[in-house]
């Protein structure tokens, strides 16, 4: 008997969400990724995978434990596979690869802590892309990478001359167009290959694509939304059919394909789906039949004769060569959208370049100090996890006319100065502090308060 296709479901988690409010974020923990766990756990047929930051992991820890333990047990399961990403859910092409690295091996250790498994498979935040992204992941410790297929494909001349597609570095995504992807290749083997087979770097990283051709269809059902776009949410019916044709493409050229690779929080609230797609001052609000539509999707695919997978077992089938992947953009990012947005935003205009002189100050300090930067030196490993921090994309997004929340501004700048004083301490422990030449804490310090004032006295999206 032939293997039947498989399907991988992958949410993925990240609590520094844009205007999620901090005394909100366990609320989410409880009514998105709980209510997640709870519907695996509630049939033995169920296999996802599941996302989440170094930071979100940390926090359900911390702040949830009881939604921790339950991630742990199903991970324990084989039900849910962790996927790792970056400590902090920062945009992956915008940064340094060094930071990158440091961070990725951060989120592992999280997850090792925690649950005691160190993901296999990593996630790529907004899935931002240039070249090291392939050769930085591998150098983590990852054996394959989540990719997005929507920027993959439109890195391809003739997609997009039939889509008419083009990327915008100041705007949010085509998100709500990718469906002329789907129309241009639906009959065209030799590109559906990529979505229904791994695929392989030049460096030897195994690769699995998601696509907006599915997850934002998804995305509409799970929200039950209509708002002038459509005349009825869309139905049960519409997924089963969607999966049906899916079904066919998979049988003709590979053995899987990725239906939600979304936001887990969309499945309990609508987290920030009114923001994105209609411009409202809606966030996170409770949206509990979610659940019940994503358990939908789950039944409908077993009841078409998928087989639910985690992601490694997608990745375990043979994988194609993939040199195309060097071809596409440097700085796309997902949703049709691009990493370079978010680095265009006023508040990473403000942001980065302080950010940056934190982090030449570290280098330059660790240097004259004959200091490596993985060295396990207090003040050290405090000043680059703040630094590092500060970078987190949802202080950068979203562009005009939304805006991040203050708060979400406040953490960056906070992490900020908590960097500049460990560096300050690093150096008065190397003997340094009279040697201002390599870095001025006093004069940083002034540099942050001044940027503070000018964001703090920014209008922000809701207020």
């Amino acid at each position: 008997m032939p293997a039947k296709p498989k399907v991988v479901f992958l949410p993925h988690a990240n609590i520094q969400y844009s205007q999620l409010k901090p005394g909100r974020r366990a609320w989410v923990a409880r009514q998105s990724y709980e209510k997640l766990f709870d519907l695996v756990a509630s049939d033995p047929r169920y296999r996802i995978g599941f996302e989440a930051s170094g930071e979100t992991v940390a926090f359900m820890a911390r702040e949830t434990p009881e939604v921790a333990k339950k991630l742990k047990a199903l991970i324990k399961k084989g039900q849910i596979e962790p996927v790792g990403s970056p400590y902090t859910h920062l945009m992956v092409s915008n940064i340094d690869p060094e930071i990158v690295l440091l961070t990725l091996k951060d989120g592992l250790d999280a997850w090792e802590k925690h649950t005691g498994v160190r993901p296999a498979v990593g996630w790529n935040p907004e899935c931002s892309w240039t070249s090291h992204v392939p050769q930085v992941y591998k150098q983590a410790g990852f054996k394959s990478l989540v990719m997005d297929a929507d920027s993959f494909f439109l890195s391809f001349q003739d997609i997009r001359e039939a889509t008419k597609l083009a990327f915008d570095v100041r705007g949010h995504s085509n998100k709500n167009h990718l469906f002329k992807i789907e129309e241009y290749i639906k009959d065209k083997p030799h590109y559906l290959k990529f979505l229904t087979n791994p695929s392989k770097a030049a460096n030897g990283l195994k690769l699995i694509f998601r696509s907006d051709m599915m997850s934002n269809f998804m995305l509409w059902y799970l929200m039950g939304a209509t708002e002038g776009y459509r005349e009825k949410p869309v139905g049960l019916e519409e997924v089963q059919g969607v999966l049906a044709t899916w079904k066919k493409r998979v049988e003709a050229t590979g053995s899987f394909i990725m239906p939600y690779a979304e936001d887990a929080e969309y499945i309990g609230t609508t987290a920030y789906f009114y923001v994105k797609q209609f411009g409202q001052a809606r966030f996170f609000e409770p949206e509990p039949g979610s659940v019940a539509r994503f358990k939908q999707a789950l039944d409908a695919a077993l009841a078409q004769g998928y087989e639910l997978a985690t992601p490694s077992a997608a990745l375990a089938a043979p994988a194609l060569p993939n040199p195309a992947v060097a071809n596409i953009e440097n700085g796309v990012a997902w949703h049709g959208g691009t990493a370079k947005a978010w680095a265009n935003t006023k508040y990473a205009r403000i942001l980065d370049p302080v950010c940056r002189s934190v982090y030449d100050g570290i280098k330059d300090v660790c240097r004259e100090a004959k200091l490596p930067l993985t060295s396990g030196d207090k003040n050290l490993r405090m000043a680059l996890t703040r630094v590092i921090s500060s970078y987190v994309s949802d202080a950068r997004w979203p562009p005009d006319p939304t805006s991040p929340g203050r708060f979400n501004v406040e953490e960056a700048l906070d992490d900020l100065a908590a960097a500049n004083v460990a560096l300050g301490k690093l150096m008065g422990a190397k003997k340094l502090g009279a040697k201002k030449a390599l870095y001025s804490p006093a004069l940083m310090h002034g540099q942050i308060e001044a940027i503070r004032a000018e964001l703090m006295a920014l209008k922000y999206f809701g207020e």
